[in-house]
């Protein structure tokens, strides 16, 4: 197929499309919108349904009820109404519900503003509603790597019967750039025997809840999902490097921030400054594996967000004290750029004296 110029939030409509994506349930807010009105006319023409919810809310819900039947399905959003989905993704994590689930992130907290922000990172990653749960998160930095990411949720989802986030800042959805679209799925997806489609009083009875009144029986289910967990951790992690085989100095920034960076870096480098890139693609589970491989001969980490700092928190972890870890970052929807980036690496490397 050839290369078409969309934008965004349209790729990822046309993605899920292409991953066999039947149903959708959502709610406009910007900077998404465009998705919700893609898929209003595109989900009809590729024999599926699309209907737009009275709240984000009902949307959620009606994401639960169509993905019980084993039908894969999509709902997305932006932060505040991504908010409102907590309760609705907790009860899809508790049935084991399998979903995608899609954050344009803007400016906050509150209704904030309609500017693009990455501050929706701890809600994503800690499991923003309530209980002890985790959801894969993908983090895509172009708009490529949106169809190849979208296409993998679905698989994620299906594989671990799970809710996957996919998470971009306003600026991913809202931006245009040339995709290619492949089918990946030439067979029918696999049938999947929890589905309450009825037995046809062949089988045993189907149920899905996340609701368990015995104490003892919802720990069971809490000991089964935490090795689901484990599962995913070992299995699902996703980053990329770049320069950072002899780098002094190692950014860690995702989603178009990264982009940003890896000019900044660039420009650095003719400074003679080594410096390099890690860029988490899977937010949960994280990437600590490129931290733990070089916290002992790097000599400082940046972590570089359009928020106050939570990404920051994972990079101190994973890097267990063994270097310095600084962090630069903008909020309420301004963007860092590459000058500012650039200006806070000279700053760094004359601290930490690695000019070549």
């Amino acid at each position: 197929m050839a290369k078409v110029l969309m934008k965004g939030n349209e790729v990822i409509a046309e993605a899920a499309v292409h991953a066999g994506c039947k149903y959708f349930f959502g709610y406009p807010i910007t900077p998404q919108s465009e998705l919700v009105a893609y898929m209003a006319r595109r989900l009809p023409e590729a024999g599926g349904l699309f209907l737009q919810a009275e709240s984000e809310v009902a949307a959620i819900n009606m994401v639960y009820g169509a993905s019980g039947t084993g039908v894969r399905v999509m709902t997305s959003s932006s932060s505040p109404g991504f908010s409102l989905k907590q309760e609705g993704i907790s009860y899809l994590v508790g049935a084991e519900l399998p979903a995608v689930i899609v954050n344009i992130v803007r400016g906050g907290p509150g209704l904030g503003n309609i500017q693009p922000a990455q501050s929706d990172y701890f809600q994503v990653t800690k499991g923003g509603g309530h209980g002890d749960y985790y959801t894969p998160v993908l983090a895509p930095a172009s708009l490529q790597e949106i169809v190849d990411l979208t296409q993998e949720a679905f698989d994620i989802a299906d594989r671990y019967r799970t809710p996957v986030i996919l998470m971009g800042d306003g600026m991913l959805g809202q931006m245009m750039e040339p995709v290619e679209f492949t089918d990946r799925y030439e067979k029918e997806l696999p049938v999947k025997e929890w589905a309450t489609t009825g037995t046809r009083g062949d089988g045993a009875r189907r149920v899905i809840t996340s609701l368990e009144l015995d104490a003892d029986s919802l720990e069971q289910r809490n000991i089964q999902l935490q090795k689901k967990f484990a599962e995913i951790k070992t299995n699902e992690v996703r980053y990329e490097t770049y320069l950072t085989e002899d780098a002094e100095i190692i950014i860690t920034a995702f989603g178009t921030v990264a982009r940003i960076a890896t000019n900044a870096i660039n420009k650095a480098r003719q400074q003679g400054i080594k410096v390099g890139l890690v860029r988490p693609i899977s937010l949960w589970p994280f990437p600590a594996a490129p931290f733990v491989e070089s916290r002992d001969r790097v000599k400082c980490y940046l972590s570089v967000e359009m928020s106050a700092g939570q990404m920051i928190e994972d990079v101190r972890l994973a890097v267990e004290g063994r270097a310095p870890v600084e962090f630069y970052g903008r909020t309420g929807g301004v963007v860092p750029t590459q000058e500012d980036i650039f200006g806070k690496i000279i700053e760094l490397a004359g601290r930490v004296s690695v000019w070549a």
